[in-house]
Protein backbone atom coordinates (compact mmCIF):
# COMPACT_ATOMS: atom_id res chain seq x y z
CA UNK A 1 0.00 0.00 0.00
CA UNK A 2 0.58 3.38 -0.28
CA UNK A 3 1.08 5.62 2.87
CA UNK A 4 -2.08 8.02 3.29
CA UNK A 5 -3.82 9.63 6.78
CA UNK A 6 -7.11 7.68 8.37
CA UNK A 7 -10.18 9.60 9.32
CA UNK A 8 -12.76 8.48 11.69
CA UNK A 9 -15.86 11.00 11.60
CA UNK A 10 -18.87 10.10 13.48
CA UNK A 11 -21.26 12.07 11.52
CA UNK A 12 -22.60 12.34 8.11
CA UNK A 13 -21.56 16.29 8.04
CA UNK A 14 -18.03 15.30 9.64
CA UNK A 15 -17.88 12.37 6.60
CA UNK A 16 -18.40 15.12 4.02
CA UNK A 17 -16.26 17.61 5.32
CA UNK A 18 -13.48 15.36 5.37
CA UNK A 19 -13.96 13.59 2.10
CA UNK A 20 -13.92 17.56 0.39
CA UNK A 21 -9.88 17.14 1.02
CA UNK A 22 -7.48 16.46 -2.36
CA UNK A 23 -7.63 12.72 -3.36
CA UNK A 24 -9.98 11.90 -0.05
CA UNK A 25 -11.90 8.63 -0.85
CA UNK A 26 -14.41 6.99 1.58
CA UNK A 27 -14.21 3.33 3.43
CA UNK A 28 -17.08 1.53 4.03
CA UNK A 29 -16.56 -2.16 5.04
CA UNK A 30 -13.36 -2.45 3.39
CA UNK A 31 -14.21 -5.67 1.55
CA UNK A 32 -13.30 -4.04 -2.10
CA UNK A 33 -11.12 -1.15 -1.14
CA UNK A 34 -8.69 -2.59 1.12
CA UNK A 35 -7.53 -5.52 -1.63
CA UNK A 36 -7.10 -2.62 -4.23
CA UNK A 37 -5.10 -0.58 -2.15
CA UNK A 38 -3.03 -3.48 -1.31
CA UNK A 39 -2.45 -3.93 -5.03
CA UNK A 40 -1.23 -0.46 -5.71
CA UNK A 41 -4.39 0.42 -8.26
CA UNK A 42 -5.73 3.38 -5.68
CA UNK A 43 -3.84 5.66 -3.73
CA UNK A 44 -5.77 7.84 -2.06
CA UNK A 45 -4.20 10.82 0.31
CA UNK A 46 -7.06 10.04 3.21
CA UNK A 47 -9.23 7.70 4.19
CA UNK A 48 -12.37 8.50 5.65
CA UNK A 49 -14.13 5.88 7.47
CA UNK A 50 -17.73 5.51 7.75
CA UNK A 51 -18.09 2.84 10.45
CA UNK A 52 -18.07 4.99 13.32
CA UNK A 53 -21.20 6.85 11.75
CA UNK A 54 -24.24 5.86 13.88
CA UNK A 55 -27.02 7.72 12.20
CA UNK A 56 -26.50 4.98 9.02
CA UNK A 57 -26.47 2.19 10.80
CA UNK A 58 -30.27 0.11 11.60
CA UNK A 59 -32.85 -1.66 9.72
CA UNK A 60 -36.78 -0.46 9.64
CA UNK A 61 -39.96 -1.49 8.55
CA UNK A 62 -42.54 0.92 7.70
CA UNK A 63 -45.59 -0.42 6.11
CA UNK A 64 -44.71 -1.57 2.90
CA UNK A 65 -41.03 -0.16 2.76
CA UNK A 66 -37.60 -1.72 4.34
CA UNK A 67 -35.07 1.02 4.88
CA UNK A 68 -31.42 0.05 5.58
CA UNK A 69 -29.08 2.20 6.92
CA UNK A 70 -26.09 2.68 3.96
CA UNK A 71 -23.36 1.75 7.04
CA UNK A 72 -25.15 -1.30 8.30
CA UNK A 73 -23.47 -4.90 7.78
CA UNK A 74 -24.51 -7.96 5.60
CA UNK A 75 -24.88 -9.95 8.98
CA UNK A 76 -27.51 -7.29 10.45
CA UNK A 77 -29.31 -7.13 7.37
CA UNK A 78 -29.45 -10.98 7.29
CA UNK A 79 -30.44 -10.73 10.69
CA UNK A 80 -32.83 -8.04 11.16
CA UNK A 81 -34.52 -7.85 7.68
CA UNK A 82 -37.03 -10.32 8.05
CA UNK A 83 -39.52 -8.05 6.73
CA UNK A 84 -38.04 -8.89 3.31
CA UNK A 85 -36.85 -12.68 3.65
CA UNK A 86 -35.52 -12.38 0.27
CA UNK A 87 -33.57 -9.82 0.83
CA UNK A 88 -32.50 -11.04 4.40
CA UNK A 89 -31.31 -14.31 2.35
CA UNK A 90 -29.35 -12.56 0.10
CA UNK A 91 -27.42 -10.95 2.73
CA UNK A 92 -26.82 -14.24 4.80
CA UNK A 93 -25.56 -15.96 1.73
CA UNK A 94 -22.75 -13.11 0.77
CA UNK A 95 -19.03 -13.80 1.14
CA UNK A 96 -18.13 -15.86 4.57
CA UNK A 97 -18.60 -14.63 8.10
CA UNK A 98 -15.90 -12.58 8.31
CA UNK A 99 -16.88 -10.61 4.83
CA UNK A 100 -20.49 -10.08 6.45
CA UNK A 101 -19.74 -8.96 9.82
CA UNK A 102 -17.52 -6.11 7.82
CA UNK A 103 -18.94 -5.11 4.28
CA UNK A 104 -21.73 -2.73 4.18
CA UNK A 105 -24.50 -2.25 2.22
CA UNK A 106 -23.64 1.46 1.27
CA UNK A 107 -20.29 -0.01 -0.19
CA UNK A 108 -21.41 -2.11 -2.06
CA UNK A 109 -23.90 -0.08 -3.99
CA UNK A 110 -21.49 2.60 -4.32
CA UNK A 111 -18.77 0.21 -5.49
CA UNK A 112 -21.05 -1.43 -7.72
CA UNK A 113 -19.06 -4.69 -8.33
CA UNK A 114 -20.36 -6.26 -11.78
CA UNK A 115 -20.99 -9.85 -9.41
CA UNK A 116 -22.17 -8.13 -6.30
CA UNK A 117 -25.53 -9.30 -4.99
CA UNK A 118 -27.21 -5.98 -3.88
CA UNK A 119 -27.06 -4.11 -6.83
CA UNK A 120 -29.35 -6.97 -8.44
CA UNK A 121 -31.95 -6.45 -4.79
CA UNK A 122 -31.73 -3.12 -5.27
CA UNK A 123 -32.72 -2.67 -9.31
CA UNK A 124 -34.71 -5.71 -9.01
CA UNK A 125 -36.92 -3.98 -6.39
CA UNK A 126 -36.80 -0.51 -7.35
CA UNK A 127 -35.02 0.75 -4.64
CA UNK A 128 -34.29 3.95 -3.77
CA UNK A 129 -30.47 5.15 -3.09
CA UNK A 130 -30.61 7.86 -0.24
CA UNK A 131 -27.16 10.21 -0.16
CA UNK A 132 -26.46 12.85 1.85
CA UNK A 133 -28.09 15.17 -0.44
CA UNK A 134 -30.63 13.65 -2.81
CA UNK A 135 -32.14 10.65 -3.68
CA UNK A 136 -31.54 8.50 -6.47
CA UNK A 137 -33.91 5.55 -7.99
CA UNK A 138 -31.88 2.54 -8.81
CA UNK A 139 -32.93 2.30 -12.71
CA UNK A 140 -31.20 5.97 -12.40
CA UNK A 141 -28.40 4.77 -10.19
CA UNK A 142 -26.67 1.84 -11.67
CA UNK A 143 -24.33 3.38 -14.90
CA UNK A 144 -22.46 0.40 -15.87
CA UNK A 145 -19.41 -1.39 -14.59
CA UNK A 146 -18.38 0.08 -10.93
CA UNK A 147 -19.86 3.59 -12.35
CA UNK A 148 -23.05 4.83 -10.58
CA UNK A 149 -24.96 7.76 -10.45
CA UNK A 150 -22.76 9.33 -6.84
CA UNK A 151 -20.66 12.27 -7.41
CA UNK A 152 -17.71 12.87 -5.53
CA UNK A 153 -17.80 13.32 -2.05
CA UNK A 154 -21.50 11.63 -1.98
CA UNK A 155 -22.18 8.79 0.38
CA UNK A 156 -24.90 6.43 0.19
CA UNK A 157 -26.78 7.09 3.62
CA UNK A 158 -29.36 4.69 3.16
CA UNK A 159 -31.75 2.43 0.79
CA UNK A 160 -35.50 2.23 0.94
CA UNK A 161 -36.68 -0.84 -0.45
CA UNK A 162 -40.40 -1.37 -1.45
CA UNK A 163 -41.67 -5.21 -0.06
CA UNK A 164 -43.09 -6.73 -2.16
CA UNK A 165 -45.67 -9.53 -2.90
CA UNK A 166 -43.40 -12.09 -4.13
CA UNK A 167 -39.56 -12.37 -4.55
CA UNK A 168 -36.72 -14.55 -4.58
CA UNK A 169 -32.75 -14.38 -5.56
CA UNK A 170 -30.89 -17.56 -7.47
CA UNK A 171 -26.99 -16.98 -7.82
CA UNK A 172 -24.32 -19.63 -9.03
CA UNK A 173 -22.06 -19.40 -7.09
CA UNK A 174 -18.12 -18.84 -8.06
CA UNK A 175 -16.43 -21.38 -5.01
CA UNK A 176 -13.06 -19.32 -4.80
CA UNK A 177 -14.81 -15.45 -4.09
CA UNK A 178 -18.51 -16.49 -3.36
CA UNK A 179 -19.19 -14.01 -5.82
CA UNK A 180 -22.29 -14.39 -7.96
CA UNK A 181 -20.56 -15.89 -11.05
CA UNK A 182 -24.14 -15.29 -12.57
CA UNK A 183 -27.05 -13.92 -10.54
CA UNK A 184 -30.79 -13.37 -10.70
CA UNK A 185 -33.10 -11.53 -7.99
CA UNK A 186 -37.14 -11.36 -8.90
CA UNK A 187 -39.73 -9.77 -7.45
CA UNK A 188 -43.75 -9.11 -7.88
CA UNK A 189 -44.89 -6.18 -6.32
CA UNK A 190 -47.53 -3.37 -7.12
CA UNK A 191 -45.78 -1.71 -10.06
CA UNK A 192 -45.47 -5.29 -11.79
CA UNK A 193 -42.76 -8.21 -12.17
CA UNK A 194 -38.84 -6.52 -12.05
CA UNK A 195 -36.20 -9.25 -13.07
CA UNK A 196 -32.36 -7.80 -12.74
CA UNK A 197 -29.13 -9.94 -13.38
CA UNK A 198 -25.68 -9.37 -11.85
CA UNK A 199 -22.31 -10.93 -12.72
CA UNK A 200 -23.58 -11.87 -16.12
CA UNK A 201 -23.12 -8.49 -18.53
CA UNK A 202 -19.77 -5.96 -18.74
CA UNK A 203 -22.09 -3.21 -17.92
CA UNK A 204 -23.29 -4.42 -15.10
CA UNK A 205 -26.23 -5.15 -13.61
CA UNK A 206 -29.14 -4.59 -15.90
CA UNK A 207 -32.95 -5.65 -16.29
CA UNK A 208 -34.33 -8.61 -18.40
CA UNK A 209 -36.93 -6.59 -19.22
CA UNK A 210 -38.49 -9.67 -21.86
CA UNK A 211 -38.86 -11.74 -18.90
CA UNK A 212 -40.43 -9.26 -17.16
CA UNK A 213 -42.89 -8.99 -20.04
CA UNK A 214 -43.47 -12.58 -19.90
CA UNK A 215 -43.68 -13.05 -16.42
CA UNK A 216 -46.54 -9.39 -16.17
CA UNK A 217 -48.60 -12.42 -17.86
CA UNK A 218 -47.92 -15.14 -16.12
CA UNK A 219 -45.84 -15.44 -13.45
CA UNK A 220 -44.30 -18.89 -13.27
CA UNK A 221 -41.42 -20.70 -14.98
CA UNK A 222 -43.18 -21.31 -17.87
CA UNK A 223 -43.49 -17.95 -19.25
CA UNK A 224 -39.54 -17.88 -19.35
CA UNK A 225 -39.00 -20.53 -21.47
CA UNK A 226 -39.56 -19.89 -24.62
CA UNK A 227 -37.18 -16.49 -24.09
CA UNK A 228 -34.50 -16.40 -25.66
CA UNK A 229 -31.60 -15.50 -22.72
CA UNK A 230 -29.52 -12.63 -23.07
CA UNK A 231 -26.52 -12.92 -25.79
CA UNK A 232 -24.19 -10.96 -27.21
CA UNK A 233 -20.57 -9.07 -26.72
CA UNK A 234 -21.93 -7.75 -23.68
CA UNK A 235 -21.97 -10.83 -21.48
CA UNK A 236 -18.83 -11.03 -19.52
CA UNK A 237 -16.47 -14.14 -21.34
CA UNK A 238 -13.43 -14.82 -18.25
CA UNK A 239 -11.95 -17.87 -17.57
CA UNK A 240 -14.90 -18.65 -14.90
CA UNK A 241 -17.34 -18.88 -17.95
CA UNK A 242 -17.99 -17.79 -21.05
CA UNK A 243 -20.84 -14.95 -22.36
CA UNK A 244 -22.72 -18.05 -24.07
CA UNK A 245 -22.57 -19.93 -20.60
CA UNK A 246 -23.95 -16.61 -18.14
CA UNK A 247 -26.33 -16.35 -20.45
CA UNK A 248 -27.51 -19.80 -20.21
CA UNK A 249 -27.57 -19.42 -16.29
CA UNK A 250 -29.61 -16.24 -16.64
CA UNK A 251 -32.63 -17.87 -17.95
CA UNK A 252 -32.05 -20.80 -15.82
CA UNK A 253 -31.86 -19.06 -12.50
CA UNK A 254 -34.67 -16.94 -13.57
CA UNK A 255 -36.72 -19.88 -14.06
CA UNK A 256 -35.64 -20.88 -10.71
CA UNK A 257 -36.22 -17.78 -9.11
CA UNK A 258 -39.64 -17.63 -10.01
CA UNK A 259 -40.46 -21.41 -9.02
CA UNK A 260 -38.66 -20.42 -5.06
CA UNK A 261 -40.65 -17.03 -5.18
CA UNK A 262 -43.74 -18.91 -5.76
CA UNK A 263 -42.91 -21.13 -2.87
Amino acid sequence: MYSFDFARPTTVADAVAALGQEDAQALGGGQTLIPTLKQRLASPSTLVSLSAIEEMKGVSADGGTLTIGGGTTHATVAAEAGAYPALAELASNIGDPAVRNRGTIGGSLANNDPSACYPSAALGTGATIVTNTREIAADDYFQGMFATALEEGEIVTAVRFPIPEKAAYIKFMQPASRFALTGVFVSKGADGVRVAVTGASNDGVFRWTEAEEALNGNFSADAVEGLAAPSGDDMINDLHGSGAYRAHLVKVLTKRAVAKANG
